[in-house]
């Protein structure tokens, strides 16, 4: 019970926040295969390499050959020139410069593609400016750029991966640290067929259902005290500690996370009434973690997801939490703002207090 109640809420975070602390990559390893040999290849090669984020570790002959370094760790990306790249340049039709990059990390992917992106549409700028005609510099920048834009990172200014993903793992560790941890006490009591001493009287007192209520609120406190102390050092001082993102107010943080924690105590006493043994609680959180992550619309355009998955997101409290804690956190966004999200929190706890008290009720009525 310490273990989930206790040193993972407080380890988790820490070890998350460390891991994407760095925020970027730079200097992600590329190998080139360059069969076209000229200088305008050199010349995108020279200018790929002095960008922050690539550098051209290696040159190879063919794909197959680059493709043996992705395998080996030593690249993550191959830039691929074909013959006639320069060729094509030089009697005014398109050409093309291969990129291919390996996508089990998306940082490294992110970094190799958004520098050959810039390059490229750097190099044709140049091109089309040479072979427009001896006009004047000013008339150069309209031709080749002419709507100019700044672009400017409103809210993840960093434009880092941990202040994009990192707010709504936190939120997510409350509720999935609290299914084991209640999950661990319900396997533990059917495996050990735990029953307590009562008399007659005692018997009758807990198949009411006011001896129901009395035990679910006991225990609801418990964890209540426990998990927003937790809660507390997961949203206001572990993202300090690490130097993210964090615009909420203490206010409506509070207000926001109470339907929270409430609707997380009620849905995991509900739903470990269907555990049978210890281990069978570990296996589902474990595997719910990453699809809960993104069903809530944080790694995925909410858009994009189907209406059926959308539907089965709304189950979990964390889905809400998660949504209207990174709009607070990240945005600044006020309760009035995430009122939505508030409201479908409340009624949560409410539907999840009644089926809590139901299962209590019945367990207590089995065992009496």
């Amino acid at each position: 019970m310490l273990l989930f109640f206790i040193f993972l809420p407080l380890a988790y975070p820490l070890l998350y926040s460390w891991i994407y602390n760095n925020e970027v990559v730079h200097d992600v390893p590329v190998a080139v295969v360059d069969n076209s040999h000229s200088s305008m290849s050199r010349e995108f090669i020279k200018k790929m390499d002095a960008t922050p984020d690539v550098c051209v570790a290696y040159y190879s002959r063919s794909i197959p050959e680059a493709q043996e370094l992705i395998s080996e760790g030593k690249a993550y990306g191959i830039l691929y020139f074909p013959f006639d790249f320069a060729l094509k340049s030089g009697r005014m039709e398109q050409t093309h410069v291969g990129v291919y990059c390996d996508m089990s990390y998306m940082l490294t992917y992110k970094a190799i593609l958004q520098s050959a992106t810039a390059i490229s549409g750097e190099m044709g700028a140049e091109i089309q400016t040479r072979l427009s005609g001896p006009y004047t510099h000013r008339d150069e920048e309209i031709g080749t750029k002419p709507v100019d834009f700044d672009e400017v990172s409103i809210f993840n200014v960093t434009g880092g991966y941990g202040n994009f993903i990192i707010p709504g793992v936190l939120v997510l560790i409350i509720q999935q640290a609290m299914l084991l941890g209640v999950g661990m006490i319900a396997g533990t009591r059917r495996e050990k067929h735990r029953m307590l001493e009562h008399t007659s009287e005692t018997s009758m007192e807990r198949r009411s259902l006011w001896g129901s209520i009395s035990l679910m609120m006991g225990q609801s406190l418990a964890y209540l005290m426990i998990f927003s102390i937790m809660l507390a050092w997961i949203t206001l001082i572990v993202p300090r500690l690490f130097g993210f993102v964090s615009l909420v107010h203490g206010y409506d943080l509070l207000m926001f996370f109470t339907p929270y924690l409430l609707a997380c105590v009620a849905f995991s006493i509900t739903a470990n009434s269907l555990v049978r043994y210890r281990e069978s609680v570990i296996l589902v959180v474990v595997f719910s973690s990453v699809p809960l992550l993104f069903i809530s619309g944080v790694s995925w355009p909410l858009s994009n997801i189907p209406s059926v998955w959308q539907g089965v997101s709304w189950i979990f409290p964390s889905t809400f939490a998660i949504r209207g804690f990174i709009r607070m956190s990240s945005m600044g966004a006020l309760l009035g703002d995430v009122t939505p999200e508030y409201v479908a929190l409340w009624i949560q706890t409410f539907i999840y207090t009644i089926t809590a008290l139901i299962v209590t009720h019945l367990i207590q009525y089995r065992r009496a």
